[in-house]
């Protein structure tokens, strides 16, 4: 399934003075500003984090690239009843609503080659996915070995242009029954490359961009591996889930770590119907997340497709302005009339706040707000807080609430730093070296920025890093008006 092109991770429209254009230069994704001052960075680079293997393809004159260590994701929270009727809709329904007759998966060990000119960053994230998926999802799963073909599945690193002549909306994607670009080129139009005719899987291969930010690739390939191994389909209502293509979760979490093991449980094989899984779930889910089995079941309504429509629009590149600002209304507008509660209905908020961050700044801070209350307090929507949070944060700063900006900081950089989204981070650390400006302390200000730097690398690309002088500081001050 592809993976649309968005940047929701982070992005910050400001409309005020320095700190607007700090902060505008820090979206995720999109914009690209000139870096500042990466001498004095590198010699206050903190050194917990240590630079990785990419950091040697970089120009010298920037900090160490920053990454994150291999850890397992907290289990789900939430009913295993509702998680049966999750994992059903993702085996057995593809995202255009088609219908799947059968289950498969992968028989037997997986192989994954990667071919194409890959990224530095992309064989470090990849083995730390691979860890991932043997030890959290028990499957069997490693890199081909020389000389061994055909791999199972083949990671093609191609141009983002390349990608996009094939599928203009999308940041990546897996298709079955080829092993490169050139062969889906070929056979695209044919039935084997058709995901409604899949019956077992061979032979798949996964389509990334080799000219974007390691983040962005990150991100693709644990998405687009997860689902070449297992799961076909994408919901709106997983809060807790790549498979949401609200791009919120970035690296699969522990629902979704739940959802591949349950894949691969040896109860199950390819072949079996929609039925035929249901029957064996409960049992396979209650051994696999006992706790899952004493929650109450709390199911979510299903998404109505002119929601997610608007929210395609909402989010989408292509789209103008105005296009894009009615969308995120009607997003919010049906949520509304749907009575729902739930993330869903945060998101709208966001979207339109979102929309309005330059033009009508005091009406998106009011929609981040109304996003909040409808987010909880859960941990399993702590990434969604964030996204509202920092822009609240960097509101606050600019009224002069200092203490209120902290707080939201702080609370936001927590979920980014366990959801790993490296852009947020930089974003949030950042605001931190303006709030220890405004105190007065340029020796911790100087060190956030020098942090902010080496996330930024990861998580914006080289050309975003950015780090402000004293005077740019200075005029971003509460008493500057735009």
């Amino acid at each position: 399934m592809p993976r649309r092109t968005r940047d929701v991770h982070v992005t910050f429209s400001p409309p005020w003075g320095a700190l607007g254009r700090v902060l505008t230069a820090l979206r995720a994704l999109r914009l690209k500003t000139v870096f500042l001052g990466c001498a004095l960075l590198m010699a206050c680079a903190p050194a917990e984090t240590p630079p990785s293997r990419a950091s040697a393809s970089l120009a010298t004159d920037l900090p160490p690239i920053r990454t994150f260590a291999t850890r397992a994701a907290s289990p789900p929270l939430r009913s295993n009843a509702d998680m049966a009727r999750d994992f059903l809709d993702l085996h057995f329904r593809l995202e255009g609503g088609t219908t799947m007759p059968v289950f498969t998966r992968f028989e037997g060990p997986v192989s994954v080659a990667v071919t194409g000119a890959a990224p530095a960053t992309l064989r470090m994230d990849l083995e730390a996915l691979l860890t991932r998926l043997r030890r959290e999802a028990g499957i069997n799963v490693r890199l081909r070995t020389q000389g061994e073909v055909p791999a199972s599945v083949t990671i093609e690193a191609v141009s983002r242009a390349r990608i996009q002549r094939l599928l203009p909306h999308a940041a990546c994607f897996v298709v079955p029954n080829v092993s490169s670009i050139e062969e889906y080129r070929r056979a695209r139009r044919l039935p084997q490359t058709d995901w409604k005719n899949l019956r077992s899987r061979e032979r798949l291969a996964i389509f990334v961009p080799n000219d974007v930010n390691p983040q962005e690739l990150r991100d693709c390939l644990h998405e687009e591996l997860a689902q070449a191994l297992g799961p076909l389909n994408d919901l709106y209502r997983l809060r807790d889930s790549v498979f949401n293509d609200d791009n919120v979760h970035a690296v699969l979490t522990g629902f979704d770590m739940l959802m591949l093991r349950a894949t691969y449980d040896p109860s199950l094989k390819t072949g079996m119907t929609r039925e035929e899984v249901a029957a064996r779930l409960p049992a396979i889910l209650s051994r696999l997340n006992p706790a899952g089995a004493r929650r109450a079941s709390a199911p979510l309504p299903q998404t109505p497709s002119a929601w997610t429509s608007a929210v395609e629009t909402a989010l989408g590149g292509s789209a103008t302005r105005a296009q894009r600002v009615r969308a995120a209304h009607t997003a919010a507008h049906i949520a509304e009339a749907q009575g729902w509660q739930d993330h869903r209905r945060a998101f709208g908020h966001f979207l339109i706040g979102r929309t309005l961050e330059t033009s009508a700044p005091e009406q998106a801070e009011a929609h981040f707000r109304t996003a909040l209350n409808y987010l909880g307090t859960g941990p399993d929507t702590a990434p969604h807080r964030a996204l509202n949070q920092s822009r609240l944060a960097a509101y606050a700063l600019r009224a002069g609430n200092v203490a209120r900006a902290e707080q939201l900081v702080d609370t936001a950089y927590g979920a980014a730093q366990t959801s790993q989204n490296a852009a947020l981070m930089a974003t949030l650390l950042t605001l931190k070296a303006h709030i220890a400006e405004s105190r007065g302390d340029h020796r911790r200000a100087t060190a956030l920025r020098a942090e902010s730097a080496g996330w930024a690398l990861y998580g914006n690309g080289p050309g975003a890093v950015i780090a402000l002088t004293p005077r740019e500081v200075a005029a971003a001050g509460p008493s500057r008006r735009r």
